[in-house]
């Protein structure tokens, strides 16, 4: 018998080598994992979709594992986003209060949003995230919900998150191909942030490093929340790569030794110690791992010096007293941790799973699935404290040519959130009814 999805959430998160679906159910504030599909990713290179139809046949087998193992009918997910077209600014604004008993309104709050989230953006890009950090009510900062306060001067600071435009639809396109909704497009070194950092660190000021297969994202906390975001293109397939030319060796035999051997030390591995690999030609040879560090140090040093130029040309370089916290696949190699304090003085952790977590714990407890993981955190939290996620009308994370026609025919934004669900069409409501019977019928 398979159930509906009502009171359910779901993270579905779209890697370049991986995608993965995570069904979690919710019972006072905890949430229980009952269902994961994962499955390897075709069609994206580095974030980015660049194949419709293979993206979604990832994203169905990973769906469709997950429905199974769940027994549940999937309708809705929180979707990740990443790739080196993602961009990020800091921003604020401000409005007056001028009505007669001065208590501030949500309608005060979206104006106030409106006139931070007013940046130049390129055709090409548009907003996925207006994150407030604090509200300002005549000059008293630290404000999380200003609704219902008195004031005549409201400000704000925020976060703004922009992407491709053709990115983003794609997302969406491969999604709804399906028959699924996207609830909420989420920028996934953001979701991370929420399975593996706590909020001590977030306070004092943290970097998360989320090293995948295609892409590292980078976010910086401070203050509780989020001040700077950036994605690079160098990641873990660069290793195995590096790994598959300098052995000699097929690709999953690069990630085997990845995965078994990790990163020898130069300067602490003596010639003598060795291990076994199979050659392209399927011959078993024996290799000092010597030689294996001498491939694996210098792209892991490309990577790190890059990310941590972008945090010290930002201006953040002094101002993380909590370090670096590594997640993604790539922050499950041996020694990674001890190779980025030593070489960069830093205080340097992988990122655990976090409390409120049940279900299938010992599956996912792996940094791999810490983006599906903070998805669900992320999806939970929009919906007990909707003041800090609701985008008030805006459609932000929607495909911007969707908004504008939804403006030019005075229609009202389908990604108003009412009751924690979004708005849709008739016609989409028979498509995705029509998908689901099908679907089923294949179950």
């Amino acid at each position: 018998m398979v159930r509906g999805t009502g009171g359910l959430i779901v993270g579905l998160d779209i890697g370049t080598t991986k995608v993965v679906a995570l069904v979690g159910s919710v019972e006072n504030g905890v949430i229980e994992i009952i269902g994961m599909g994962k499955a390897p990713s075709h069609g994206l290179e580095k974030g980015v979709v660049v194949d419709i139809g293979e993206t979604t046949a990832s994203i169905k087998r990973a769906i469709e594992e997950a429905e199974n193992m769940a027994d549940v009918r999937i309708e809705r997910v929180y979707a990740g986003i990443a790739g080196k077209h993602i961009q990020s600014i800091n921003n604020s604004g401000t409005v007056s209060i001028s009505r007669d008993n001065r208590v501030i309104t949500v309608d005060d709050v979206r104006r106030v949003i409106e006139t931070a989230q007013a940046i130049q953006l390129s055709p090409d890009q548009e907003i996925i995230h207006v994150i407030p950090r604090q509200y300002i009510v005549d000059g008293q900062e630290g404000i999380t919900d200003p609704v219902g306060m008195t004031g005549t001067r409201l400000e704000v600071d925020v976060h703004i998150v922009t992407g491709s435009m053709t990115a983003v639809h794609n997302i969406y396109r491969c999604v709804e191909n399906l028959g699924l909704e996207i609830e909420r497009i989420v920028l996934q070194p953001l979701a991370s942030s929420y399975a593996v950092l706590t909020e001590a660190e977030k306070e004092l000021g943290v970097v998360l490093m989320d090293i995948g297969g295609g892409t590292t994202d980078i976010a910086i906390f401070r203050r509780g929340d989020i001040w700077f975001s950036k994605s690079l293109p160098i990641a873990g397939e660069q290793i195995t790569n590096d790994i598959t030319v300098g052995l000699k060796v097929e690709y999953q035999e690069a990630e085997r030794i990845k995965r078994e051997i990790g990163l020898p030390r130069v300067d602490e591995v003596s010639g003598e110690e060795r291990f076994e690999i199979t050659t392209i030609g399927g011959e078993k040879k024996s290799v000092s791992k010597r030689k294996l560090a001498k491939i694996i140090e210098p792209r892991l040093e490309e990577l790190f010096d890059l990310a941590m130029g972008e945090i010290e040309d930002a201006g953040y370089r002094d101002l993380i007293p909590a370090g670096i916290v590594l997640t993604g696949g790539t922050a499950l190699l041996k020694g990674l941790p001890e190779f980025v304090q030593e070489r960069y003085n830093v205080a340097v952790r992988r990122g655990r799973t976090p409390q409120g977590i049940h279900g299938l714990r010992d599956i996912v407890e792996s940094p791999i699935y810490a983006t599906a993981i903070g998805l669900l955190k992320y999806a939970l939290e929009s919906k007990e404290f909707p003041y800090r996620y609701e985008d008030y009308g805006l459609g932000w994370g929607r495909p911007r040519a969707e908004r504008d026609r939804d403006r030019e025919r005075g229609r009202p934004k389908r990604w108003w959130v009412a009751n924690g669900r979004q708005e849709e069409s008739i016609l989409a409501k028979v498509l995705r009814w029509l998908n689901r019977v099908f679907r089923g019928a294949a179950h």
